[in-house]
């Protein structure tokens, strides 16, 4: 059941990619140096962030951090200049190219199916484009990031308080209520702030408050 489970997640992942590669192939030159929620980075970086994730394996990401000396803004911002085309063209090709990978630095597939489509919105949410993830795709990103912290504090931020989608069967915690699409609590957990007026019930201003008081988005 756990494998059947993770298959379906690393499928998801595939799909996401694939979805997103199909957005960034109608963008502008002009768009592709917007900026995203994505702290400082661009499109491109945002992009070739991604490509990096999906090519890290274990011992790999281990090493990197290693010579980071365990600071994952100096990680994330060497392995995304690895994967930096000379032009967006190149960048959104090295990204097609890892479309199907299935390499992960860990198990925590529910992790790194929430970076890809948290990084999605990142890009889409600035620039106007429609598309969202499916519910099916987000529903377990939710249940991952309110029972664990991993790359982002996301059950910090939640603890204490009641969530429950709209749009689908995510529901968890106890206290006061937070309501909305799973979309928009699951960017919230990630701190994403422009989600959170998306969001309804007495608990938000708790996570809004949260979410202020902290940082680094390239995660």
């Amino acid at each position: 059941m756990a494998r059947a489970q993770d298959d379906h997640l690393m499928a998801s992942i595939h799909a996401e990619r694939a979805s997103l590669a199909e957005d960034l192939s109608i963008i502008s030159a002009e768009q592709w140096r917007h900026g995203t929620l994505c702290g400082q980075w661009d499109v491109e970086h945002v992009v070739a962030h991604l490509t990096a994730a999906a090519s890290l394996n274990q011992w790999q990401w281990v090493r990197s951090m290693i010579g980071a000396r365990f600071r994952p803004d100096v990680h994330n911002q060497r392995r995304m200049l690895e994967h930096l085309g000379t032009t967006p063209d190149e960048t959104l090709e090295q990204f097609r190219a890892v479309i199907n990978s299935s390499t992960t630095p860990s198990g925590h597939t529910p992790a790194y199916l929430g970076e890809v489509v948290v990084h999605a919105q990142d890009i889409r949410q600035p620039l106007g484009l429609p598309r969202t993830p499916s519910v099916d795709a987000l529903t377990p990103v939710a249940e991952f990031f309110a029972r664990r912290n991993f790359a982002v504090p996301s059950r910090t931020r939640v603890a204490g308080l009641q969530l429950r989608a709209d749009d689908g069967p995510f529901a968890t915690g106890s206290g006061p209520l937070v309501s909305g699409s799973t979309l928009a609590l699951v960017m919230s957990m990630a701190g994403r702030v422009p989600y959170i007026n998306q969001l309804d019930g007495a608990g938000v201003p708790t996570l809004r408050s949260r979410i202020n008081g902290t940082a680094d988005p390239r995660n």
